[in-house]
């Protein structure tokens, strides 16, 4: 990475509910252009430290910073509205048509009519969605990695620099899960996106990210990529690394050699 400031930066961030310390003193910064992964376990404290991001909750303690500047000094609303948020549902609104939910944002911050269903296009085009086919649809109308489809395009309709993604492809199914991931790497490169997403899948986190952070128990216990990783001596990272060659390991030994001719 360059040596530009990073444009997301938690700085000691502790976030507490009742009792239970969500987030431990952490530490971690996001470059621009750069996509990072955030890996763990049910609990972690992965998805309360993506929500610091854009102010949907606060620190107890700490500095969450976006572009240099404190969000807590920020207007809220105007942050969120700069931040692509994807929701492990796709987080539709079930009333509103495939065209109306992905215009949301530029109409709150009132972009010309035209201006929007030109973004709407645009974009139904970029996440492959059949504009015709779909733009009139309601969201039970659509296939789940169709409503994941329409939840990224939402998440980019007002051209934010960053993207927040909490479990996007989690309750997809493989195929599905495969090729969604890998066209919004391609967005996320195509578009110089700084992309933050929250996974318990190693797998996944090696595949997509160029970087990635481990939490357990509210603390960050390694970050850096896979081979930087491999460094650590914590158990629970190595466990975690093991994942994917196990899989990869056991593929080998159930199929066929020639499974792929």
């Amino acid at each position: 990475m360059s040596d530009a400031p990073p444009l997301i930066a938690f700085e000691h961030v502790c976030k507490n509910f009742d009792s239970v310390r969500a987030v431990d003193d952490v530490s971690l910064t996001v470059a621009a252009g750069e996509f990072l992964a955030i890996v763990g376990s049910s609990g972690s404290g992965k998805t309360t430290l993506l929500r610091l991001a854009n102010r949907l909750i606060v620190p107890d303690h700490g500095t969450v910073r976006i572009g240099g500047e404190d969000v807590a000094t920020t207007d809220p609303i105007a942050l969120r509205r700069r931040i692509g948020y994807v929701f492990q549902s796709g987080g539709l609104f079930p009333h509103m048509t495939v065209a109306d939910n992905i215009g949301i944002t530029p109409r709150l911050l009132r972009w010309p009519t035209a201006d929007i269903a030109a973004r709407v296009d645009e974009l139904m085009g970029l996440v492959r969605l059949d504009d015709q086919a779909h733009r009139g649809r309601l969201p039970h109308e659509l296939s789940g990695g169709q409503r994941q489809r329409v939840g990224v395009a939402r998440a980019l309709a007002a051209k934010p620099r960053i993207v927040l993604m909490d479990e996007p492809f989690g309750a997809l199914d493989p195929l599905t899960r495969t090729a969604l991931g890998e066209d919004y790497r391609a967005l996320h490169d195509r578009l110089g996106l700084t992309t933050v997403m929250i996974t318990h899948d190693m797998t996944e986190a090696v595949l997509l990210a160029d970087r990635i952070a481990v939490m357990r128990g509210g603390r960050i216990l390694a970050h850096g990529t896979p081979a930087e990783l491999m460094q650590s001596g914590d158990a629970y990272v190595g466990e975690l690394l093991q994942t994917p060659r196990r899989q990869a390991e056991r593929l080998q030994a159930l199929l066929p050699r020639d499974a792929a001719t």
